[in-house]
């Protein structure tokens, strides 16, 4: 399909009939501009960042047979899993359709750190507005040049980024009235 050709490629892989393709977080807008004009993938239609803090070590197995898993037993049956390590804490995925006679779908991803930011595609597909905005809110990605990266969806007031995997959990204290 040419994705070779696309700017700062790192990685192409296709699983459950998606490609994706990781590129190096410099070169993402020529990536999605690539893409967009190049190879007619003209529609996006979500963005998900997710955060990988302490992913490799190992996690409860899986157990199942031919014919499935019985969901009132424990999924924790099996040997012990070791996934293989990401190449840094959070993953920024643009999930993109070209529309045409025969939709083709494509997963551009790429990968940073806390201390790195990732262009804002806001400029090449109009949507992303909304999109890096709930991934900024949530997870605390920056995308560089965002018209109004602002929280969307948790109160301005809000402190931390509540997907985050060390955000701490134990919710609001119960308030009540005096009244009885």
């Amino acid at each position: 399909m040419g994705y070779e050709r696309v700017p700062g490629l790192v990685s192409a892989s296709e699983a459950v009939g998606e490609t994706t393709l990781v590129v190096e977080r410099e070169q993402l807008s020529e990536a999605a501009l690539f893409l967009r004009d190049e190879l007619s993938f003209n529609f996006l239609s979500d963005i998900a960042a997710a955060d990988y803090l302490g992913w490799g070590g190992e996690v409860a197995g899986a157990w199942g047979s031919a014919d499935g898993r019985d969901i009132n037993v424990p999924y924790t049956l099996g040997p012990g899993l070791t996934p293989e390590p990401k190449p840094k804490r959070f993953s920024v995925s643009y999930h993109l359709l070209a529309l045409r006679d025969d939709p083709l779908r494509v997963r551009l991803q790429t990968w940073l750190d806390e201390d790195e930011r990732v262009a804002s595609v806001v400029e090449i597909w109009p949507v992303a507005d909304w999109l890096e905005r709930e991934a900024y809110d949530l997870i605390g990605i920056i995308f560089e040049g965002h018209p109004n990266l602002v929280r969307v969806l948790m109160p301005e007031d809000w402190e931390g980024h509540p997907l985050r995997k060390d955000y701490p959990i134990g919710g609001e204290p119960v308030r009540f009235s005096e009244e009885v």
